[in-house]
């Protein structure tokens, strides 16, 4: 009943405690020989596992462990067979005094250290598209191109093994990478994930799972190109995200897709991070920040035969003037003067 007393123990505290410890030793989980979907690992290191190792100055190793092999840097070595067994989150001192933190990475981490093959799209952009485009457990995925792997690793932890990515990488030297990168952050060949290598608009029509999908991210050159292709792919209510460099590619992807007409308006932004210096009285901005690595557009795809409200608001003077050579949306108000047939 609300508001009876605790029943009474005759348990001292330190027994409780005692208790309390041997629980939280009881509930944490050890993932040895199951491999971990979501790329996190539980208990002591293991042989075959990636650390990262953190000196006193910030500066980080990625090495794999290997029974019997050793680390070297400027401040000595150290044994591989001092990490293994070891639970994550401890300090150790190489043979020349050097103190390093050792933790398994996390996914921000790897993707920034991982071998490249094509450039990778940055932890600070992987969040966004995660998030602004809805990426959730169970979706189905359409990726344009792979890269190195690095965001498939995000859209595979956002959808679990129960969703499905495809991607769809043009260079096979390319996709080699990002096989590799992916399966070493999983452990193993994610379930969720099917690569192919090839042209999207032209390998779409021979993969009838990726024909009604939730969501698709081009993270490509010519995202424009796709609009068509991922216009009758998407469900009604699904969602594009496109990730582009240059601001040129930025217009003419958010042109294509208001263009088309089955799109909602597009939204487009970037994001820019950056860190503080934070000591004592010293606080202030970092002299190094995260600043531009590429656009995000975002659009939802209208049902069958329906379009978006007609937009009031005027595009700023000359935007669609004599210079401009890029995709013309239909429902353009008409300048001041302007007599339309």
């Amino acid at each position: 009943m609300p508001g009876d007393p605790l029943p009474p123990t005759d348990a001292p505290a330190d027994d409780r405690a005692d208790d309390q410890a041997d629980d939280q030793a009881d509930d944490a989980v050890d993932d040895a020989g199951a491999p971990a979907w979501s790329g996190v690992h539980r208990g002591p290191l293991r042989e075959g596992e990636w650390v990262r190792l953190t000196d006193s100055k910030g500066r980080r190793h990625n090495l794999c462990l290997e029974a019997g092999r050793r680390f070297f840097s400027n401040k000595g070595h150290l044994d591989h067979d001092e990490l293994i067994g070891r639970e994550e989150g401890f300090t150790v001192t190489s043979s020349g005094g050097g103190e390093y933190l050792v933790f398994r990475p996390l996914l921000s981490e790897f993707v920034v250290s991982m071998p490249r093959g094509a450039a990778v799209v940055y932890p600070k952009d992987a969040a966004q598209v995660v998030t602004m485009a809805d990426i959730f457990p169970g979706a189905r995925v359409v990726e344009a191109g792979a890269g190195s792997g690095a965001l498939t690793c995000s859209l595979l932890r956002a959808v679990g093994p129960t969703g499905r990515v495809s991607s769809y990488e043009r260079r096979e030297e390319f996709a080699e990478v990002a096989r590799r990168n992916v399966r070493q952050f999983f452990g193993a060949d994610h379930p969720a994930w099917h690569l192919h290598v090839g042209d999207l608009v032209e390998e779409l029509h021979s993969v009838p799972e990726d024909r009604h999908a939730d969501r698709v991210v081009l993270d490509m050159l010519a995202p424009w190109e796709c609009v068509d292709a991922v216009a009758d792919i998407l469900v009604p209510g699904g969602m594009v995200c496109a990730y582009v460099a240059t601001t040129t590619q930025l217009g003419r992807t958010v042109e294509t897709l208001r263009t088309h007409g089955g799109f909602t308006e597009p939204h487009p932004w970037e994001s820019l991070v950056r860190d503080w210096h934070v000591e004592g009285l010293a606080v202030r901005p970092s002299h190094k920040m995260n600043g531009h690595t590429g656009f995000l557009v975002t659009a939802r795809r209208m049902a069958a035969g329906e379009r978006p409200p007609l937009r009031r608001r005027r595009p700023a003077p000359g935007a669609y003037g004599d210079d401009y050579s890029g995709p013309r949306p239909g429902d353009l108000p008409p300048e001041p003067g302007e007599v339309r047939g």
